[in-house]
């Protein structure tokens, strides 16, 4: 449990789907886990008021979070026998039900989100720091929500299934390419080893 939440807090640009109007819907968003004022781990996020997925989440509260993390495709080439090419990755699925934030959670929400992503910067900006008229702007164009977790599902394929031998060459020839998806999952795949 705790690798997966780790790779969400590290790997929070996630995908949010749910179904409306017999439909499939999906978002890129920024996603928190977080505890709520119930001491239960949930999911913060928010979207554009004008993105109308939020509408039905009132009548079809069930979504479906994806975090993705680094993936590479993996050539046949480098086992030590004959197989398929294949593709290495790491993914946490969330499934729970969405909740409408009242304002005040919403902005909390956005103070802990700017906060995290400020902290590396040179000079960081901070929702407290912002004029309120501008605040009241941002909260009056975004919808807040809090997704309970009812399933989490985390996946870390990374050839765990190979001998040493091919997987020691599918390590080599990632760190060979290396772009950084490539050395991230070489980095993973030693970590599993």
């Amino acid at each position: 449990m705790a690798a997966i939440e780790a790779f969400i807090r590290n790997n929070s640009f996630a995908i949010l789907i749910n179904v409306a109007d017999g439909k499939p819907l999906g978002t890129h968003i920024p996603v928190e886990l977080e505890v709520n004022e119930h001491n239960e781990k949930v999911l913060w996020c928010h979207i554009a008021k004008s993105n109308h997925q939020w509408k039905s989440f009132e009548s079809n509260p069930e979504v479906l979070v994806i975090f993705s993390g680094p993936h590479h495709y993996i050539s046949s080439s480098w086992y030590n026998h004959l197989n398929v090419p294949t593709w290495n990755f790491i993914a946490v699925h969330v499934s729970g039900k969405v909740s409408i934030m009242s304002d005040e959670k919403l902005l909390e929400s956005l103070k802990r989100l700017v906060k995290k992503y400020e902290a590396a910067s040179k000079n960081p900006v901070s929702v407290e720091t912002m004029p309120e008229d501008f605040v009241g702007k941002l909260l009056k164009g975004v919808v807040g929500m809090e997704i309970s977790i009812e399933k989490l599902e985390g996946k870390w394929k990374l050839s765990q299934n190979r001998d040493d031998e091919s997987a020691a060459n599918v390590i080599r020839e990632l760190e060979q390419l290396g772009n950084e998806d490539a050395m991230k999952i070489a980095d993973e795949m030693k970590k599993v080893r």
